[in-house]
């Protein structure tokens, strides 16, 4: 080292080379990524509410195709009036009206998937020969916390076809899905 650069060094009190970032540099790079990451953030959790009804509305379809097997397998019983009857733990036993293994035990057994609650109601049943038939019901889904699981209700009926919806979140349907 000659003696210029020696003495350079001296005076300033600090060496010629940088040997890092400075601590205002590694700040504003971490601002920089908290920003990104609020932003990001709002983005995951709508894109996880849409993911959420998109699968609530399948499940709907998913259900209404086993009511349809049910009624055609079980046609003294008519419809399913609840969820625990189109479940059943395959390879359990065979079939039966209370547990006929047309829909995953999962969804069946709890009611709960994706955020949404699901359940069959407004049964309506008609009595032939001393037994009740349901002719009719109506399944809803509807978000576990609306505006954080989901932002819609969804309903559909005996009928099938697409789904209504209802915007703030419950089981009052009335707009169809598009």
């Amino acid at each position: 080292m000659n003696r210029k650069t020696l003495s350079a060094c001296n005076r300033t009190g600090r060496s010629v080379t940088p040997n890092g970032f400075t601590l205002m540099e590694l700040l504003i790079v971490i601002a920089v990524i908290l920003i990104l990451m609020l932003m990001a953030m709002k983005t995951i959790g709508s894109m996880r509410i849409r993911a959420n009804e998109v699968s609530a509305i399948n499940s709907l379809r998913v259900i209404t195709q086993a009511e349809i097997e049910y009624d055609s397998t079980y046609p003294a019983n008519g419809f399913a009036c609840d969820l625990k009857d189109l479940g059943g733990v395959p390879g359990s036993g065979l079939p039966t009206p209370s547990g006929a293994q047309l829909l995953d035990n999962d969804l069946a057994s709890s009611g709960f998937k994706a955020g949404y609650n699901f359940k069959v109601s407004n049964c309506e049943k008609v009595t032939v020969n001393g037994t009740d038939r349901i002719t009719g019901y109506q399944l809803t889904a509807v978000p576990a916390a609306p505006g954080k699981t989901g932002n819609r209700g969804f309903c559909t009926d005996q009928f099938g076809g697409n789904p209504k919806y209802d915007p703030t979140g419950g089981a009052n349907c009335t707009q169809s899905l598009q």
